[in-house]
């Protein structure tokens, strides 16, 4: 088995652990951008002393990034930072394995960014399988409760949206991750992995910060009196974005997203037996197909 498939299969366990933890903090303790910038704070030290700790011990100097690495980086980093506040916004419209599954319309964006930014292409039967999980996402794009509205109005609403918007924005992050990992050189895939994610997550953490201070005063202080479970928030992140970034090194950024999806199958059980909310069978067949795309794309790569 490819390492970056064992790798991207942790990410997006680590991942869907932080969503729910973030929900939790969207739930009354923590506003939208709070509860992104929980994410942000508590990893970002994590991120450098393991960049540290990595150069010691394996005696390797830290890289030195041009312009077009912070060109990526930046880009990427920022795309994230709104993408994430969308998806805890989408929290508010729908149950918590429909809120993930919006945001995997990430999948076709970040193969055709991927082509037009760094020209790299998929194969035919990779993209089979990503149409099949777009399939499935279009299922899912439709409200339950949606009498009174008739063919495609049903699809235009909050939720939908915010969920395009998301998967538009970590394409960008994730061709933007990948572009400056790849800038970095011939460099151990690691060190360029977590040299890239610690530059981002500091520069995120700045950023938000400035941001919150200007924007929301008091929420800062509202994120370190939660910091019990904002701390696992960074502690998740930063597991989840390592697995990502070693993934994006590794791998062309599209595939990894498409089997990223297999974070619907976690997040499934966390609506059922974590969040005791309710799906419905067409949700439950829409995960079902994603599942399918997800074991054709192993098959078809």
């Amino acid at each position: 088995m490819d390492l970056w498939i064992p790798i991207t299969i942790g990410a997006a366990l680590a991942q869907n652990l932080r969503f729910m933890l973030q929900k939790h903090l969207k739930g009354g303790a923590l506003s939208t951008g709070g509860a992104t910038f929980s994410r942000f704070l508590f990893s970002a030290p994590l991120v450098a002393l393991l960049l540290l700790s990595y150069a010691a011990l394996t005696g390797q100097a830290l890289p030195e990034p041009g312009g077009r690495f912070w060109l990526f980086a930046l880009a990427g980093g920022l795309a994230q930072v709104l993408a994430t506040m969308c998806v805890v916004a989408l929290f508010a419209e729908r149950n918590f394995a429909v809120g993930i599954t919006f945001k995997k319309t990430e999948v076709l964006q970040t193969a055709l960014l991927g082509f037009v930014v760094l020209g790299e292409g998929v194969s035919i039967g990779a993209l089979c399988a990503m149409l099949l999980g777009f399939v499935a996402v279009v299922l899912l794009a439709d409200p339950p409760k949606a009498a009174g509205q008739g063919g495609w109005r049903r699809y235009l609403n909050r939720a939908t949206g915010l969920g395009v918007l998301s998967g538009i924005l970590f394409a960008c992050s994730a061709v933007g991750y990948r572009g400056a990992s790849l800038s970095l050189g011939d460099l151990d895939f690691f060190l360029r992995s977590v040299f890239t994610l610690s530059c981002v997550t500091a520069a995120q953490t700045v950023g938000m910060a400035l941001w919150l201070r200007l924007r929301e005063r008091g929420e800062i202080g509202r994120v370190l009196a939660n910091w019990r479970v904002a701390a696992l928030v960074g502690v998740t992140s930063m597991l989840g974005s390592l697995g990502w970034f070693t993934a994006f090194t590794l791998q062309n950024a599209s595939y990894v997203k498409a089997l990223g999806q297999i974070e619907l199958i976690f997040s499934f059980l966390a609506t059922v037996f974590v969040f005791r909310e309710r799906t419905t069978g067409r949700e439950v067949l829409a995960m079902v197909l994603l599942t399918a795309s997800i074991l054709l794309l192993i098959l078809w790569k």
